[in-house]
């Protein structure tokens, strides 16, 4: 299996809908260079851990947003079901009126083209940050029973804007305001000397 980190994000058109519920047929991920994004895939609308996940990033847009960062869901269902799973309330199996687009990805093309189609016929929890210049930087893949960690996501963006502001490296278990590393290995044994 090969990764797309540190290559460029393939680039697709399809069917979606907006967070106003405008449903559009050319939405392009090549529309938001320039712009950070988290890529996410996920099985199948009206499903189980699916509206979980879909919920808990609509409930940290703002923070994603205040980073820069767009947010784009991706199921192999079409915009019609996922117009219609955005109108049904979550305590009638919808999701309600998230704010950020749901794509169409009928032909599964997309998610054949991350790597996340599983057995021909939906996307594992497949996630995938993207600089501004469309450069993968970071994936994970979960297997469909296995919900996503959002704050954890937050983390790697914070974790990308740190080393891209500051030219150092992040080490492990790395949050938001602590201190990063420089990439010699004089600053790993200066780090190591104080955290360790």
């Amino acid at each position: 299996m090969s990764t797309l980190v540190t290559k460029p994000a393939p680039d697709f058109t399809a069917a979606a809908v907006l967070a106003n519920n405008t449903i559009v047929e050319d939405f392009s991920l090549s529309d938001y260079k320039g712009k950070c994004v988290v890529l996410f895939f996920y099985p199948l609308d009206f499903t189980f851990v699916c509206p979980s996940e879909i919920i808990a990033f609509n409930k940290k847009l703002d923070e994603f947003k205040s980073r820069g960062v767009e947010v784009i869901g991706v199921s192999v269902d079409s915009q019609f079901t996922h117009f219609a799973w955005k109108n049904t309330e979550p305590k009638a199996g919808g999701i309600g009126n998230i704010q950020f687009p749901l794509v169409a990805d009928l032909s599964k093309n997309i998610a054949r083209d991350y790597g996340v189609l599983f057995d021909d016929a939906v996307s594992l929890r497949g996630l995938f940050l993207i600089d501004k210049e469309g450069i993968v930087r970071h994936s994970t893949i979960n297997d469909l029973p296995l919900g996503r960690n959002v704050d954890e996501a937050l983390r790697m963006v914070d974790a990308l804007q740190f080393f891209e502001e500051n030219g150092e490296v992040c080490p492990a278990n790395w949050v938001k305001g602590e201190d990063g590393m420089k990439p010699t290995a004089e600053g790993v044994a200066e780090y190591l000397s104080t955290h360790a």
